[in-house]
């Protein structure tokens, strides 16, 4: 009888370990398991853009779309954070079936980020921080929500890139953002995370306002009715990165649309 209590505690307990090796594979989940003060757990990257500079000399893994599974394998991780995006449909089936734990992160709003985050840090065996850095970030979100809501909101375009012409989908978590500040994508009906529009479908959709992270395209639109709208440069790349830091962003966002409120 102690001998199958002793077993049934031993596999209780190996269920529960935590990670202590951590490959993150997208900047955003880096960034994550930086902001849970959880820098420490990580032994590789996949890299896409500047990294935080505390992981600056960590190995990396790969880059977007292009994953070195021999070098993964090399670190010995037995936890995998994974954007599904970050990497193709045959690797992430390769990963699958090396038994290593994965963790999937691909929020499609900011409540769910949040969720998320908090998973994350139970993940890695701190859900301590998990709770406070959710709570943190619940208040503050509900508190933009309450300060930008409108009764009808703002029909906005917002432009990913120009040459083909891409916005965001309703399902893409700048969608949400943008609800959170009383503004509405036009192309919230589209399921696709990043969809291919015409300049005709924008106008037929007549937003209020245009986005862009570039002023030469937003300059584009002047040469349309709808240039008689606003035409708004978001110069803040933390929209493009869900990571906490995204709420603040969202902070951001909400003051260039509606800087009166």
């Amino acid at each position: 009888m102690r001998f199958w209590l002793a077993v049934l505690l031993l596999a209780a307990s190996a269920s529960t370990v935590a990670a202590s090796r951590v490959v993150s594979l997208a900047p955003s989940l880096s960034e994550i398991v930086v902001e849970l003060d959880s820098a420490d757990l990580l032994v590789g990257v996949l890299d896409g853009g500047e990294r935080p500079p505390i992981l600056k000399n960590l190995p990396s893994v790969g880059r977007y779309g292009q994953l070195d599974i021999e070098r993964l394998l090399s670190l010995k991780p037995d936890l995998l954070l994974l954007w599904p995006g970050s990497i193709g449909p045959a690797q992430r089936e390769q990963l699958k079936a090396l038994g290593i734990p994965i963790y999937v992160a691909e929020p499609h709003g900011l409540d769910q980020l949040i969720t998320q985050i908090q998973d994350i840090a139970t993940q890695l065996g701190r859900p301590e921080r998990g709770v406070q850095r959710a709570a943190q970030l619940r208040l503050r979100l509900e508190a933009l929500r309450q300060r930008y809501r409108r009764e009808t909101p703002v029909p906005v375009f917002y432009q990913v890139w120009d040459r083909p012409l891409y916005t965001v989908g309703g399902r893409q978590i700048i969608s949400d953002a943008l609800a959170v500040c009383g503004a509405r994508n036009v192309f919230a009906d589209l399921s696709v995370p990043a969809p291919q529009v015409s300049v005709e479908s924008v106008l037929q959709r007549q937003p209020q306002m245009i986005l862009a992270t570039d002023q030469a395209q937003l300059d584009a639109w002047k040469a349309w009715p709808v240039a008689q709208g606003r035409l708004l440069r978001v110069d803040d790349k933390g929209l493009e990165r869900p990571s906490g830091q995204m709420i603040e962003a969202t902070a951001r966002l909400c003051g260039l649309i509606a800087p009166d409120r």
